[in-house]
């Protein structure tokens, strides 16, 4: 694995890109989970700190990330940048992370 950390930072050449693999690699590997909205059932999987890929009906529906301890934001599915605005529906999903996570 080192090895091919070395490759990385070679084409790279970045100490940030750097330091973001070896968090990646370091952080503990977390599961995928499911959550339940009324009648709907989300499938949650974590990807960075406190960042979710969130599907519905079995597709690929959002990606979010937690804001502070009770809202929550989407996040552009081309730039990956916050989306800021309130979104109920997110803000309910983030809470029932919460839960599952013990946070």
């Amino acid at each position: 694995m080192v090895g091919n950390i070395g490759l990385f930072w070679k084409e790279r050449r970045g100490i940030g890109n750097f330091v973001r693999i070896i968090n990646i690699l370091t952080m503990e590997m977390k599961e995928p989970f499911d959550i339940e909205l009324g009648d709907i059932v989300y499938s949650v999987f974590p990807e960075e700190e406190d960042t979710y890929v969130i599907f519905k009906d079995g597709t690929e529906y959002v990606k979010i990330i937690r804001d502070n301890d009770t809202n929550w934001l989407k996040l552009n599915p081309e730039t990956e940048l916050p989306m800021f605005g309130m979104d109920e529906e997110i803000n309910l999903i983030g809470l029932e992370i919460k839960k599952e996570l013990g946070h």
